[in-house]
C-alpha cells in the first residue's frame, strides 16, 4: 500500500490546503449540514457528524461556524436538498479516480466533472468501473519521530487493523466503524495526528511520470476546486524525484 496517501502528501507540500482555506471551509460546512440532517444534531450519537466536526476543528474553523452548520442541517437545510453521488473514471496513465460529490444539481455536477476529466486527458467511466479497486478505511497519519513499536502496540490494542511505515509518516489503518474509538484511544496515550480521516484506500498503485504526472496533478486540483466535490481519491503514485522536477 506504499504511497496510497500520495495525494494528501502532495497537497501538503504544495500548500494547496492553505491557499484554498475558504473553499475547504465551504465543503466542510456542507458535509456538517448534511450529516446533521441525516443523523441528528448530536455528534456523540452521529459518527458522520462527529467526524465532520473534528475535521472542521482540525482546519481551525470557528466554533460559531460549526454550530450554525449543525443547526442549519438539523433544521432541514431550508429547502436545499443535497444528493450524494460518486463519479468514477480514469486519469492519465490509466490511474483510477473516485470523486465524491454533494450537489443540489445532478446535471450541473456530471457535466462539470466530465469536462474536467476530458480537459486533463482522462475520461469518466460507468458506475463500478474503478470502485472495486478501493477499500473504505479509517486512516490516522502520524509524523515520524515517535517509537513505531509503541505506536503499533497501542494501535492494535485499540482495535486498529494495521500500522504501516510510509516515506514520511506512520499510518494506522482501521475499519471505519472503529475509527473514532482507535483515534481517541491513541490520543489518550499522547499520540498526535498529522491527519485523521475516513478515506478510500487503493489496492494497487499506478506509477506516473513526466507529462502524465503533470496532467494527473492538474486533474486532481481541478476536481477538488469544484464546489460540488467533497473528496477525490486515486491510485496514482509519483516518485519524490519526479515531484522535485515539477515543483
Amino acid at each position: 500500500m506504499s504511497g496510497h496517501n500520495k495525494w494528501s502528501t502532495i497537497k501538503h507540500k504544495k500548500g494547496a490546503a492553505d491557499a484554498k482555506r475558504g473553499k475547504v471551509f465551504t465543503k466542510i460546512i456542507k458535509e456538517i449540514s448534511v450529516a446533521a440532517k441525516l443523523g441528528g444534531a448530536d455528534p456523540a450519537a452521529n459518527p458522520r457528524l462527529r467526524t465532520a466536526v473534528d475535521k472542521a476543528k482540525a482546519e481551525n474553523m470557528p466554533k460559531d461556524n460549526i454550530e450554525r452548520a449543525i443547526k442549519k442541517g438539523a433544521g432541514g437545510l431550508e429547502g436545499v436538498t443535497y444528493e450524494e453521488i460518486v463519479y468514477e473514471g480514469y486519469g492519465p496513465g490509466g490511474a483510477a479516480v473516485l470523486v465524491e460529490v454533494l450537489t443540489d444539481n445532478r446535471n450541473r455536477s456530471v457535466s462539470d466533472i466530465r469536462s474536467i476529466f476530458t480537459k486533463c486527458n482522462g475520461n469518466m467511466g460507468e458506475a463500478g468501473c474503478v470502485s472495486w479497486m478501493f477499500s473504505k478505511k479509517g486512516l490516522l497519519a502520524l509524523d515520524k519521530g515517535i517509537d513505531f513499536e509503541q505506536l503499533f502496540e497501542a494501535a492494535i490494542e485499540a482495535g486498529a487493523d494495521d500500522v504501516t511505515e510510509e516515506d514520511e509518516q506512520f499510518e494506522v489503518l482501521t475499519d471505519p466503524s472503529n475509527f473514532i474509538e482507535v483515534r481517541e484511544a491513541l490520543a489518550a496515550k499522547g499520540f498526535k495526528f498529522a491527519n485523521a480521516e475516513i478515506t478510500m484506500i487503493p489496492q494497487t498503485m499506478v506509477e506516473l511520470e513526466g507529462k502524465q504526472a503533470e496532467n494527473m496533478l492538474k486533474l486532481m486540483d481541478r476536481l477538488e476546486d469544484n464546489d460540488d466535490v467533497q473528496n477525490v481519491y486515486s491510485n496514482f503514485d509519483i516518485s519524490s524525484d519526479e515531484m522535485e522536477k515539477m515543483m
